[in-house]
């Protein structure tokens, strides 16, 4: 990595601003966190930073609340989590105090009073709106709390905000955390020196959110599996006809351009050879299996992959080195219509001499309903940030960082 890592330069005693992702899921009342793994994700990034005796301040935006306070959106219930997972890893436990503001004078002090080996979780930057809007001044001010700025929000990477890009103009060294650098590590290996064969598998609802993804990838890959919704443009553009399926009518010709393309630079270009058809947008639906090859039966829509799909990637992703996946086969939140996404989890968990790379958050999701996240190389902590990543764009958030 050309980026200077937490672990390049001396903490001792020093104020770390650590910019986490601590966006987490909870209840409709804000009071209890549902679902810990991004906090769990940056945990080896704080227990470094404590090892070597730095004072700790901790930064993260959680929800939308439009630049105001909103204790709904407050990362009050954080703390309580914290140290508890911070407890269970660190023998002698940790103080883990709260700023009810991020910036002004009781952030200012309780950051002056920290020693080392301490943790200070600041309330939501996102209660300002001159976080978003990456102002200077408010960049500086959060610049003051620290000596140390260390970027562990991947997530966030690729929006220039006050916390991931202005604060880096008045705070040096900008390092990457632990979790910042894998996330370069892994996807940068990916693009720019795969082991092969390398196999991309690209699913999700539509070709529009995808397609800078498809056209960088087509320079990389040796097979592109087209799964998910938008496999039914495709089918457009090769002239069968889809009835009430997903398909993006403007961009047909542009599925044309993506398929002449592939020929042309010699990637074989995997879509479903079958499809499960429902007569309805449902899980109870009526279902039937068809070929793709064929005209799709008027009133039916195609909501995931059928048995010939699975096989044939089945049989790419064995032999590949290098695995990318990012969007689901089928509507998965539908169990019936969940096969294929679970399948292909399944297929990516089994081929061990892989390096396999999960970026997305339906992905990710399809990898753990299908209990094999802990067999998986490495699963991005950022969908929209690894989707850029993948398209071959710089993110604010990394470039700010300082060079090695």
């Amino acid at each position: 990595m050309a980026k200077l890592s937490i672990q390049d330069i001396d903490l001792t005693n020093r104020r770390l601003f650590i910019r986490v992702d601590f966006n987490v899921p909870l209840t409709e009342d804000g009071k209890e966190i549902t679902d810990d793994t991004r906090i769990v994700a940056t945990l080896p990034t704080i227990e470094y930073a404590l090892r070597h005796k730095g004072k700790v301040i901790l930064a993260s935006h959680l929800g939308r609340p439009k630049g105001k306070p909103n204790p709904k959106h407050s990362l009050r219930p954080v703390v309580d989590r914290l140290r508890e997972l911070l407890d269970k890893r660190l023998a002698n436990g940790v103080n883990v105090a709260f700023s009810p503001d991020c910036v002004g004078e009781i952030a200012e002090e309780m950051a002056r009073q920290l020693e080392s080996g301490q943790v200070l979780l600041l309330e939501n930057l996102r209660f300002h709106p001159e976080e978003e809007l990456n102002d200077p001044a408010f960049s500086k001010q959060l610049a003051s709390l620290a000596e140390v700025y260390v970027n562990d929000a991947f997530g966030s990477a690729h929006r220039a905000h006050a916390s991931t890009e202005g604060i880096t103009h008045y705070l040096k060294p900008a390092v990457a955390g632990m979790l910042m650098e894998k996330e370069i590590t892994y996807l940068g290996k990916a693009l720019e020196s795969p082991e092969r064969p390398f196999i991309a598998i690209i699913g999700g609802s539509k070709i529009s959110g995808k397609i800078d993804v498809i056209q960088n990838l087509l320079d990389k890959v040796d097979t592109l599996v087209i799964v998910g919704g938008m496999a039914y443009t495709f089918y457009r553009a090769l002239g069968v006809a889809t009835a009430k399926s997903l398909v993006e009518e403007d961009k047909i010709e542009l599925a044309k351009d993506t398929l002449a393309k592939a020929k042309a630079k010699g990637v074989n270009l995997l879509l479903p050879a079958d499809n499960v058809l429902a007569d309805n947008f449902a899980n109870d639906a009526n279902a039937q299996l068809w070929d793709s090859s064929k005209d799709f039966p008027a009133e039916w829509q195609g909501l995931d992959i059928g048995p010939k799909s699975v096989a044939a990637i089945e049989q790419v992703v064995s032999t590949a080195r290098t695995i990318v996946w990012n969007g689901p086969a089928g509507v998965f939140e539908f169990p019936r219509f969940a096969v294929g996404t679970n399948a292909i989890a399944r297929a990516v968990a089994a081929n061990k001499g892989a390096t396999s790379i999960i970026g997305g958050g339906d992905s990710v999701s399809a990898i753990n309903q299908a209990g094999v996240a802990d067999q998986i190389t490495h699963i991005s902590t950022g969908g929209g940030a690894s989707l850029e990543f993948l398209e071959g764009k710089k993110l604010p958030g990394v470039e700010a960082l300082t060079e090695k």
